[in-house]
């Protein structure tokens, strides 16, 4: 047991007092984010639900906590030469305006596949936006080529330790909201936000189960845990698109962090994902994207064994509407 303790404590390595300095460092950036009890979730599982609002964060999303301690994090030679950054769009959306906020020139690559509405949400806080390619790797090297060329600091969306440690503010206000929770659902993609969540409250209360859920349609965690190490997906057409993209094949902590600290993985269907959507809007009364609504989407499915006191982030509103209905289209959801 005392080795299985350090492999852990050796892969963890953005710890509590990390994500307690960010805390402190983004608490006159950020809004502290409802947590608000789920009668009609409480009812149809059978457990006490909780959602977390984040999705009630500035930006849209809870990338402004890490994008916001990241920024604050550069030294003045880096802010002067600018950022460039890769983004399924509300990584970019909130570096945008991290940056605007500090008067730092700001530079976001995309790939194709990212919704309008999220291109255009980034233009609007001042950033410059740069497409390329059909997934988040290929987009990544017109990042490289900036930094090459041009020498622009670099924050990427989640293998980052300012980045994770200001997502672990989200498990931080968690954890201060509710005492004793049983479970925690947390959105997986490259993995920051679940890293930081999984790091603050493992940190204080070891027993709680973290469950990361994604997509069954391109989940680059999902797989690379199966391997054993990280490993490239094609990326596809999703409604939870901002949990697309890779989690890059030189990944430095997520990968480790994640396979240490989350308890369980579990993956939903477009239908699965769109029912979580709709379950928010006209149940919750709240607007959240598909990713946003994945927690959700799996205790309506029930993929949650046993949540016991649960916790479901809703990580983010920035839905493009016209992408929901085209892709669900051919799926009826019922109310």
């Amino acid at each position: 047991m005392g080795s299985v303790n350090v492999e852990i404590a050796e892969a963890v390595r953005v710890s509590l007092a990390d994500i307690l300095q960010a805390k402190r460092r983004i608490a006159p950036h950020i809004v502290n984010t409802p947590l608000v009890a789920s009668r009609s979730l409480s009812k149809r599982i059978g457990s006490d639900v909780y959602l977390k609002f984040e999705h009630r964060q500035h930006t849209g999303s809870f990338k402004f906590r890490g994008a916001s301690n990241a920024v604050l994090s550069l030294g003045d030679d880096q802010k002067v030469k600018g950022i460039a950054a890769v983004s399924t769009g509300n990584h970019g959306r909130a570096l945008a305006l991290a940056a605007k906020q500090a008067g730092t020139r700001c530079v976001v690559a995309m790939s194709e596949l990212v919704p309008q509405n999220k291109r255009d949400g980034i233009s609007a806080l001042g950033a410059e936006v740069v497409i390329h390619g059909r997934s988040q790797d290929e987009a990544q090297k017109a990042v490289d080529r900036m930094i090459a060329e041009e020498g622009m600091a670099t924050i990427p969306p989640f293998d980052h330790p300012d980045v994770i440690a200001g997502q672990g503010t989200l498990g931080v206000e968690i954890i201060e909201q509710l005492a004793d929770i049983d479970t925690v659902l947390v959105q997986l993609s490259g993995g920051g936000l679940i890293s930081g969540v999984a790091a603050a409250i493992k940190a204080v209360s070891p027993t709680t189960r973290i469950v990361g859920i994604s997509m069954q349609r391109g989940a680059a965690m999902h797989a690379s845990l199966a391997a054993g190490k990280p490993v490239e997906v094609e990326e596809l057409p999703t409604l939870a698109d901002s949990l697309g993209g890779g989690i890059g094949l030189n990944n430095t902590y997520t990968f480790a962090m994640t396979r240490a600290l989350v308890d369980e993985v579990v993956l939903l269907d477009e239908e699965e994902i769109a029912r979580g959507v709709h379950h928010a809007y006209w149940h919750e009364e709240e607007v959240v994207e598909g990713a946003g609504a994945v927690g959700i989407g799996a205790l309506l499915a029930g993929k949650i064994a046993a949540p016991g006191r649960c916790v479901a982030i809703l990580s983010g509103r920035n839905i493009d509407i016209a992408q929901h209905h085209k892709l669900i289209s051919n799926q009826p959801v019922a109310r």
